[in-house]
């Protein structure tokens, strides 16, 4: 399969005027529609769209043989999926009307301003993409399968959430569409990315650029080059990013950080897939497909204002968030054992070391805060101290130290007036001993059962939480 056309349904033009057709066909090329069928004769137009799986129909009204609008009714009628645009040179309301009754989705006049034309057309074509994803994403997940199961061997998972990520990405692998990749860092958002561009079957490698930290005219200079002489230094013309990718897939991961300057450049790009090279007034068109990651939250950095909302909302056509490691512990086994023996190969042992079940029940009660990414720095760190077998000690070190950290870096407290309101709005005060059972299984929670930082966070020994502890189950016992 190739992406070389454009939409990846046919977009059938039926006129009798051949000079109309090739002006039309050339317009559509310029803007990336290059997914062409031509048609002079009427009579043939149904069994072209049988045949064929004709998706979009651009139709003229005064033809011989068979009228636009008896054609228009037929379609209507035969396929009432396809979309079907009169494009004419009866600038009468009358047909306008009569046309859009009869079942037409848009109506324009030949004479009118091309440009016009050609929006409503690539609006057409959006719409009927998604309707069409929409509709193989239910089918997927009904089915409970996938087409391509080698576009993601790169992730390891058994995650059934994971599992319908995948479903989700081959539904809309077929689309132009832009796709947002959200997820806390070290989720794995790139490999994401990677795995939809392999999905997609594209022939070029996938684009990527980290826009984190990039000003404006940084921004701007990387994604749509610059023209000789556009500023000092620019001694020669260069291609942005936008055009290297223009026959695959531009990865902009942290998009979160983007300045409102650049976010008004981006929100141009996604929605027209017009920009400028810097220093030009050449008008440029891309087919690249955007796919954008960011860690923030993007909605509430919309609701402050920092982001804008045009541009929010359209990046929620398509929106894959990537959970933690912590909602899918389930895959912790499976990439430690992976992590294991790609550290081994790193490392040149001609074996990897074993792993004790303790170090698993040790993993599977961590929290994980930098996930996938701090999952794998870890194996890697103890698999170059230890070649032969992995130590519960060091892994239980390892652990405390960064829950320690994350524990200290953590200083949100509540303050003394919300414990009040706490207390006051409940119907009876709770007595001492069950305050100090919620606070020891809050701290036991908060510090995935580590009873040495769980005893730091309440600011006792460890003796005397495990004391409390004790004497709580006994509490519970006689209860």
């Amino acid at each position: 399969m190739t992406r070389s056309l454009y939409p990846h349904f046919p977009v059938l033009l039926v006129d009798d005027e051949v000079p109309w057709l090739r002006s039309l066909s050339m317009a559509l090329h310029g803007s990336g529609i290059n997914n062409i069928i031509q048609c002079q004769d009427s009579r043939q137009v149904l069994d072209v769209i049988g045949q064929k799986g004709v998706g979009l129909v651009l139709l003229d009204l005064t033809m011989p043989h068979i009228s636009g609008e008896e054609l228009l009714s037929a379609i209507s009628e035969s396929y009432p999926s396809v979309f079907v645009i009169v494009i004419t040179g009866q600038n009468q309301v009358e047909d306008a009307v009569r046309c859009m009754k009869a079942g037409a989705f848009d109506y324009y006049v030949k004479a009118g301003d091309t440009n016009r034309v050609i929006t409503g057309i690539l609006h057409a074509v959006r719409i009927i993409e998604l309707q069409r994803e929409s509709q193989d994403v239910r089918t997927r997940l009904l089915t409970d399968r996938l087409e391509r199961p080698e576009a993601f061997a790169d992730i390891v998972t058994t995650s059934k959430k994971m599992f319908s990520i995948f479903q989700y990405m081959e539904a809309i692998s077929v689309g132009k569409q832009p796709v947002l990749i959200t997820g806390e860092s070290g989720v794995g958002k790139e490999l994401i990315a990677k795995a939809l561009h392999k999905a997609c079957c594209y022939d070029m490698p996938m684009v990527s650029v980290n826009i984190a930290g990039l000003d404006d005219n940084m921004f701007a200079d990387t994604l749509f080059g610059h023209k000789r002489g556009a500023f000092t230094g620019a001694d020669d013309f260069r291609r942005g990013l936008v055009e290297q990718a223009d026959e695959t897939i531009l990865f902009l991961d942290e998009i979160g950080d983007l300045s409102p300057a650049s976010q008004v450049k981006l929100l141009r790009l996604l929605q027209d897939g017009e920009y400028y090279p810097v220093g030009s007034d050449q008008l440029k068109r891309t087919k690249a497909r955007f796919v954008l990651a960011t860690n923030h939250d993007l909605l509430k950095k919309q609701q402050t204002g920092e982001f804008r909302k045009d541009l929010f909302y359209r990046l929620q056509t398509h929106h894959i968030h990537v959970p933690p490691l912590r909602e899918r512990k389930e895959d912790i086994p499976l990439l430690l054992e992976h992590f294991v023996k790609e550290a081994a190969r790193e490392f040149g042992m001609k074996h990897p070391p074993g792993i004790p079940k303790q170090v698993l029940a040790l993993l599977s009660r961590y929290t994980f805060p930098g996930n996938v990414r701090e999952l794998r720095s870890m194996v890697f760190d103890e698999v170059c101290r230890n070649k032969t077998m992995l130590s519960v000690d060091e892994i239980k070190y390892l652990i405390e130290l960064r829950q320690e950290m994350e524990f200290s870096s953590d200083t949100t407290v509540l303050g003394e007036d919300l414990i009040l309101q706490a207390f006051l709005g409940a119907q009876r005060l709770p007595t001492y001993a069950e305050v100090e059972n919620i606070l020891t299984e809050a701290a036991l929670d908060r510090a995935g059962g580590n009873q040495t930082l769980a005893a730091r966070m309440l600011g006792i020994s460890q003796p005397g939480l495990s004391k409390r502890i004790h004497s709580g189950k006994n509490c519970a016992r006689k209860q």
